[in-house]
């Protein structure tokens, strides 16, 4: 009689204040990164300007190119690195060491002195955001019910639409504070770390990662012992980055969402870290004020992703994991036209910039929404770290050829639309994967 109780509750009522808060940190989690990440959008430019000599600024979108290359490099490393972690010391104490370096490392890059400085910084600061990410996924799957699962991550993943909408109302302020407002969007960064503090004493480690944590320990007792173990107890005591290659079932799922997670990351900064830059170029030549113009672009562009972020998860709750990731890719690919060949005025750029955010930005909502329902616990955070992550080790790349392009073509169109078509690999790699709507997590 309870269970059908809870069930005839809207799927809100049902949740208990432990899942509520395990979604407001890990929502803040990902609303700091996505603040931090965005910073460096908006503020890389006017960085370079002041950071670079005079003879180098007719290749300053080179430099841009390598400086978020350099970014999302650190970050997959540090997403790696994060999910193992998080696999064996648990998904609390990670997430808090997370946020924590993460905080200190962007406010330290306030203190650049030159590009390479700069640099530096930004690939330090990516291991730190990569971190993260998949500990906040996983905390969120294994503590979320499986009816309401997409929804909750969905809601988390929206915290980095709110962060690059908040950055972006903080630069149409801060931008007018002098040749040095860019650091003072880096400083803004620290105030994560006082939500470090909260995280310690409000959210739980889950039961699940207990559990699992437990068995692991007794596995490579027994393995110390000499015991013969069974196939379980084999696959507990393998190292996490190993096991997802060890079974074949997993080892195929591996491919497949490393494919999907290729197209999402790939195409995202090989096209949209340019969306300020060519908005800035379309208001100076229409002679209005460019940074300004900067800040109203991108706060239309992340509402949108805001929106398609939860739009997303309760659309998967619904429909499914594989029609909804499949439209998802299917749209992103043609709003990339609309955005770089087809509009010209600034005002409904605006609104293009919206919907081309639902998809381009909402679109990395599969992931949390799906990767962690793809792995047992065991191994679950390394195989989310895994292939949200390891992509980037190629995807950086896409913004470091994507600015060499821009200057090879003298504009951002030609190179946007060359950056599109890896939507296609996304299209057509999701139907290969097993629909998880409804079912309960790997053990």
């Amino acid at each position: 009689m309870t269970d059908i109780a809870a069930s005839a509750l809207p799927w809100y009522r049902a949740l208990t204040s432990s899942q509520w808060r395990t979604l407001i940190a890990a929502n803040l989690g990902w609303l700091f990164d996505g603040f931090e990440t965005y910073a460096l959008f908006l503020t890389v430019g006017p960085a370079m300007h002041q950071l670079l000599v005079p003879s180098q600024y007719s290749h300053i979108p080179a430099y841009i190119g390598t400086v978020v290359a350099i970014t999302l490099l650190g970050w997959g490393l540090g997403g790696l690195c994060g999910g193992i972690l998080a696999d064996y010391i648990g998904r609390k104490r990670t997430m808090v060491y997370a946020i924590l370096a993460y905080a200190l490392l962007t406010g330290l890059t306030a203190l650049s002195f030159n590009w390479l400085s700069f640099a530096l910084l930004r690939f330090l600061v990516g291991i730190a955001i990569g971190s993260e990410w998949a500990t906040g996924s996983s905390m969120m799957a294994e503590l979320w019910p499986k009816d309401a699962r997409g929804r909750g991550a969905s809601l988390m993943q929206s915290g980095f639409g709110i962060g690059f909408f908040l950055a972006s109302f903080l630069w149409l302020f801060i931008s007018d504070l002098g040749p040095h407002a860019w650091r003072y969007m880096f400083l803004v960064g620290i105030l994560p770390a006082f939500l470090v503090l909260w995280i310690r004493v409000s959210i739980d480690e889950p039961e699940a990662w207990r559990q699992s944590a437990a068995r692991r320990q007794e596995a490579q007792t027994r393995k110390r012992s000499g015991a013969t173990l069974s196939a379980d107890e084999q696959a507990l005591t393998r190292f996490t980055v190993s096991d997802l290659f060890a079974d074949p079932e997993i080892r195929r799922r591996t491919i497949l969402v490393f494919l999907l997670s290729f197209s999402t990351t790939l195409a995202w900064w090989g096209i949209s870290s340019w969306v300020s830059p060519y908005i800035a170029g379309l208001a100076a030549k229409a002679h209005l004020p460019a940074q300004q113009w900067v800040s109203y672009a991108g706060m239309a562009y992340n509402l949108g992703g805001i929106l398609g972020y939860v739009a997303l998860g309760f659309f998967a709750d619904s429909f499914g994991r594989k029609p909804t990731v499949m439209v998802y890719f299917a749209a992103a690919f043609v709003m990339t036209p609309v955005l770089y060949l087809w509009t010209q005025d600034l005002t409904l750029l605006l609104f293009v910039a919206l919907v081309n955010g639902f998809f381009t930005l909402g679109i990395y909502s599969w992931m949390p929404v799906w990767l962690p329902e793809l792995y047992p616990t065991r191994s679950r955070a390394t195989g989310t770290a895994f292939a949200f992550n390891a992509p980037r080790f190629v995807a950086f790349l896409g913004p470091l050829f994507a600015g060499a392009l821009i200057v090879q073509f003298g504009g951002f169109s030609r190179t946007a639309m060359i950056f599109a078509l890896i939507y296609i690999l996304g299209f057509v790699v999701a139907p290969f994967l097993p629909e998880t709507k409804g079912l309960p997590l790997p053990a």
